[in-house]
């Protein structure tokens, strides 16, 4: 009888299939990977501001030659210093918009209340309206939603709030009073007869650089979509 009975079945372990409710769960993981990632227009517009300001950059004079101490001298009267600072802003326009700029940033560096304020301002500027497309849905806050005139009407207040009734407009109204001090004071007694301006220079050309300021920052591309109301 020992010899007719059957083997015994052993019990084997065969892998089991991923179920279905995982796989959504991580195909859901993913998309909200996928969706966290830096939008393309973000990239175009930094790539954008980046590549202007490199080009803008490229077209500054000389350090030495901006700050040559033989070419100094006091000027005369008055109408000499106005027109010495007009032929040198021609020529060192980029220049003087550098110095600007890094006294504007050590202002603000140097009270970092102020800085706070500044970068979440247009933080806010730039993720609630710059970057917003059509296709992209209302905000929720506290369980409301805010239209785009709630949101432009918002940040409008913000803004005045933040440069008016805090510390953020007197920083770079002083900061700006300081770099046009400098720079009229430079053009004033930096003698620009050794200076020499191509043609589209004295036409009034505006160099990459202040193209950025003047026809404003670099156009994020929209999707072909119906206007919000």
């Amino acid at each position: 009888m020992a010899a007719n009975s059957s083997p015994a079945v052993l019990p084997i372990s065969n892998p089991q299939s991923v179920p279905a409710a995982a796989t959504v769960i991580a195909t859901t993981d993913n998309q909200q990977l996928t969706s966290s990632a830096p939008p393309s227009a973000v990239r175009t517009f930094l790539s954008g501001i980046s590549s202007t300001v490199r080009s803008g950059l490229s077209n500054r004079r000389p350090w030495p030659e901006v700050v040559d101490r033989s070419a100094f001298s006091k000027p005369e009267s008055v109408s000499e210093a106005t027109l010495r600072l007009r032929k040198n802003y021609t020529y060192f326009r980029t220049n003087y918009l550098v110095v600007i700029t890094a006294i504007l940033a050590i202002s603000l560096l140097t009270n970092p209340f102020s800085l706070i304020l500044l970068a979440g301002l247009l933080a806010s500027w730039l993720f609630l309206y710059v970057f917003r497309q059509s296709s992209d849905p209302p905000i929720n806050l506290l369980g409301r939603q805010f239209s785009d005139r709630e949101t432009l009407l918002f940040l409008i207040v913000s803004s005045v709030v933040v440069l008016f009734l805090t510390s953020v407009g007197s920083v770079l109204v002083s900061a700006l009073m300081v770099g046009a001090g400098v720079v009229s004071l430079h053009g004033a007694f930096r003698a620009p007869e050794d200076l020499f301006l191509d043609e589209q220079e004295q036409q009034g050309g505006v160099p990459g650089f202040l193209s950025l300021f003047v026809n404003g920052a670099p156009a994020v591309p929209q999707p072909p979509v119906a206007a919000r109301v």
